[in-house]
């Protein structure tokens, strides 16, 4: 009895963070990821940012959708600059990775302001022909709790975008103090990963 599960499942957390057992031939989480330990998600909704439009009741939506130009070439460079951090780092973040390459499992540790901590786990991963990103999820010690995606994607009509997707709400007391200011640097935020792409596409983007 009970649902049969997918190769897919396979490679995604559970609610607790900690990793299914991996399907035959799926790719094992890295050992850096492993050495750290489990840690839990301070969120349940983990992968909801999948859901067009979604958002857990008690959290605050940001939807942010930059165009960045048109063409295979552009797509391709776009996805790689989302897939391995680079876009991150362009937009000024000092970033730590367990892994060179998003991949489902992986941690991120961003460092916000230069000294606050923002530690993440790679909850999804997407790479297709048209679309490619990924989303992570927050851990204990977070300003935040919530979820964010960042996915380039190419329309039939060969125009290239970058969506960022989040739904989140404060974790700690200076993030509850900040209010409305807090989610008008995500939104600002997500606007700066959408102009950095922009610039690393450089001479491929026409507009």
């Amino acid at each position: 009895g009970g649902r049969r599960r997918s190769a897919a499942d396979a490679g995604r957390p559970r609610r607790d963070g900690t990793a299914r057992r991996a399907a035959p031939g799926a790719r094992p989480a890295p050992a850096a990821a492993l050495l750290l330990g489990p840690m839990s998600f301070t969120y349940d909704d983990v992968g909801a940012t999948r859901k067009p439009g979604f958002c857990p009741p008690g959290f605050h939506p940001l939807h942010v959708r930059t165009r960045i130009g048109e063409g295979e070439d552009v797509f391709r460079r776009a996805a790689e600059a989302v897939m391995t951090w680079e876009m991150h780092r362009a937009v000024g973040l000092a970033l730590d990775a367990s892994a060179d390459r998003a991949a489902p499992d992986v941690d991120v540790t961003l460092t916000l302001a230069g000294m606050i901590k923002a530690p993440c786990r790679v909850v999804w991963t997407v790479e297709e022909h048209r679309r490619a990103g990924w989303a992570y999820g927050t851990l204990p010690g977070h300003p935040e709790c919530g979820e964010e995606s960042f996915v380039v994607d190419r329309t039939g009509d060969g125009t290239v975008w970058l969506t960022v997707n989040a739904f989140s709400r404060a974790a700690k007391w200076y993030s509850r103090a900040a209010g409305p200011a807090t989610r008008g640097l995500q939104h600002a935020y997500a606007r700066r990963c959408g102009a950095a792409v922009r610039r690393l596409c450089g001479p491929l983007s026409e507009f």
